[in-house]
């Protein structure tokens, strides 16, 4: 199967060196950064957080980083991608890979592409450092740069 290309990366997408007092302000943002960007509805933040409500911390997937996503639904209008670096790491419950200083989120709009979307974002941090050069990122080309991400 060949690599699923991300979704764009438009500036609207990244929030840079945000404050976040928990974990579910956080998702929160990222969410909000996909409502801005014209990938989903406001209310899929909401969503995002009932995953992580539901199944616990799965979503952080390395240390320092969180990929929240939903499943498909009403509330994804396209595929899309945010980035949300804090400025202060925050706990998200999961035993090893806390505290979160990057939070990706992902919408995707059919289950067979949301799968291997999060695949792909997963393999992107088998790079150890990838994490760290997202969390220090000053603009939204670097972080595409990293990503991989067109805008």
């Amino acid at each position: 199967m060949a690599p699923a290309a991300l979704p764009a990366l438009p500036d609207e997408a990244v929030q840079l060196h945000a404050t976040a007092p928990d974990w579910r302000a956080a998702v929160e943002l990222a969410g909000a950064c996909l409502a801005r960007a014209g990938a989903a509805e406001p209310a899929y933040a909401d969503e995002m957080i009932r995953m992580i409500e539901e199944h616990g911390p799965y979503v952080v997937i390395a240390p320092g980083l969180a990929l929240a996503h939903a499943r498909p639904g009403p509330e994804v209008l396209s595929d899309g991608l945010a980035v949300v670096t804090l400025s202060t790491p925050v706990p998200f419950g999961h035993p090893h890979n806390d505290p979160v200083s990057v939070v990706l989120a992902l919408a995707v709009h059919s289950p067979e592409r949301h799968l291997r979307m999060v695949a792909e974002l997963a393999n992107l941090f088998n790079d150890s450092d990838a994490v760290q050069r997202l969390a220090d990122a000053e603009s939204p080309d670097q972080v595409r740069a990293i990503l991989g991400a067109a805008a």
